[in-house]
């Protein structure tokens, strides 16, 4: 991202005070920039993820928050499953796993090839924090193996019973669609309604992903973070 010469008058965050303004105040252009600063520690994740929030930055840059309108989001209830996919998953050509390997995850999310962008905004500060979000088991990460190779995945944040994705990784054809699909099915039966999947795009609008007003966003966080579900680490379990 290359946003710093489009801002104008940015929000800028006190360091000692964890705390964001309003969302309403976040800029159109740039779409969804709100606050610049703070830190990137676990404490501000988690209070920025509890109010739409995340950070998206390049190394040398300071700390970027956003919250886009409008939001990118996968009802559950919508999870499209095309009849290709469906035919990868009937025929197992991979293993599911949870919550086993998420510093391997989060690295091949940070190195794999994107040819639509330069670099990766997973840099070094980011991966030290949300590894010591999975360590207090508030990030959760989807493994996806093939003849005992990690090939896909992705990894999230989980607060109350919202889902908020960060990003994923594919080195064989639709192993991250397989590890959406699971994490998917898998919180569904935990009465998880939505997964944040934060910014469009053509794969995540593919799996049944779709846009929604922040305020409708902000609307669904307010009731279903609050609902209780413990951070522990996940297990996946085929019924």
């Amino acid at each position: 991202m290359d946003n710093m010469n489009t801002l104008l008058e940015p929000f800028w965050l006190d360091n000692k005070k964890i705390t964001f303004p309003p969302t309403n105040i976040a800029m159109t252009e740039p779409n969804g920039l709100l606050a610049v600063g703070g830190g990137v520690t676990t404490q501000w994740l988690l209070e920025a993820y509890s109010k739409g929030i995340f950070p998206w930055y390049n190394h040398k840059e300071p700390i970027l928050w956003w919250t886009p309108n409008p939001r990118s989001v996968l009802l559950l209830k919508n999870l499209k499953i095309s009849k290709s996919l469906a035919k990868t998953i009937k025929q197992k050509k991979f293993t599911i796993t949870f919550d086993t390997k998420f510093s391997e995850v989060i690295n091949n999310c940070a190195t794999i090839n994107r040819p639509e962008q330069e670099g990766t905004w997973i840099i070094k500060e980011m991966l030290n924090a949300y590894n010591k979000l999975h360590q207090q088991d508030h990030a959760h990460c989807v493994e996806v193996w093939q003849e005992n190779e990690l090939v896909g995945g992705l990894y999230g944040v989980a607060i109350g019973k919202v889902f908020f994705g960060e990003s994923m990784f594919s080195k064989v054809s639709n192993s991250s669609k397989v590890a959406l699909v699971a994490l998917a099915e898998h919180l569904k039966k935990w009465g998880f309604r939505i997964i944040d999947t934060q910014i469009e795009s053509p794969h995540l609008n593919s799996l049944g992903a779709s846009l929604i007003n922040r305020e409708d966003f902000e609307e669904i966080l307010k009731k279903d973070i609050k609902q209780h579900f413990p951070p522990k680490k996940w297990q996946y379990i085929k019924n």
